[in-house]
């Protein structure tokens, strides 16, 4: 049986009793480490599981996933995974992969950032379409992501924007020669994000999206150190707010229930 399970957002307690028993009893332990990661490193997560976890990169997880479903017909593995198991497309692949080999599967839910978003006090039932924004470099600035906040803008709604994790990347030179030489970890901040919807504004007009478009900057959800600011998507390129795990939220319309909301649990960075 693979079993994927849910981490939750912060530490090793934020599993659930479910996922916890499974862990402790199955064969092999894997933890998906490049679409998200949690405040503790893998040592915390094995001392809380008292077992071995196994660090999966994109790689194995992408290309080499036989040896992760290995023995999975006659044994229990266990693939944990940052928030939910089902937010990222990667692990439905896994699942249908599982399937086509005749391997039993079952998922053990948990909070993510995709529910976990309505801390800021805006209603879940108001989001429309998640969007990602990607890191941009000097030849690659792909900003068609937008057109997803214009359409969710038009119908009143609010966009969830997940920012963009580069973690075990390599260099187009390193890639190019073949060298494992992998590129320290980066995580997309607010400010970056915010900053990159400001160029693109610059560059083309975009109904319902200015300077002055009302967001909410949200870190480190769910941990102790949690941090959510309400702002102009202008100001919003100036807020710090610190370490990862950063999203932007830009905010379509609100029902006066999420106005009262967003004044009671967001800060406001300027007057």
């Amino acid at each position: 049986m693979l079993y994927l399970i849910g981490l939750g957002l912060h530490d090793p307690s934020d599993v659930t009793v479910k996922g916890l028993q499974i862990i402790k009893t199955a064969s092999r332990v894997f933890l998906e480490a490049y679409t998200s990661i949690l405040g503790v490193g893998k040592d915390e997560l094995e001392k809380f599981y008292g077992r071995e976890v196994m660090l999966a990169d994109r790689d194995l997880v992408e290309q080499n996933s036989d040896e992760i479903l290995r023995d999975a017909i006659d044994n229990d593995i266990a693939f944990l995974v940052v928030g939910d198991p089902l937010g990222a497309t990667t692990h439905s692949d896994l699942i249908v992969r599982a399937y086509e080999m005749g391997i039993k599967f079952e998922v053990i839910h948990n909070a993510s950032i995709m529910n976990a978003v309505s801390c800021c006090g805006l209603q879940l039932y108001r989001f429309g379409e998640t969007v990602s924004i990607p890191f941009w470099t000097e030849g690659w600035k792909p900003d068609s992501f937008i057109d997803k906040i214009e359409l969710n803008l038009e119908r009143g709604l609010h966009s969830l924007c997940l920012l963009d994790i580069k973690v075990k990347e390599q260099s187009i030179k390193n890639l190019m020669k073949g060298n494992k030489i992998f590129e320290p970890p980066r995580f997309m901040s607010v400010v970056q994000a915010s900053s990159q919807l400001l160029e693109a504004l610059q560059n083309r007009q975009i109904k319902g999206i200015s300077p002055k478009t009302v967001c909410v900057g949200l870190a480190r959800i769910g941990s102790p150190s949690q941090q959510l600011v309400v702002d102009t998507l202008e100001n919003m390129s100036k807020v710090d707010l610190g370490k990862p795990l950063h999203s932007l939220v830009i905010v379509g319309e609100v029902h006066p229930l999420e106005q009262t909301m967003l004044n009671i649990v967001c800060k406001t960075e300027t007057k």
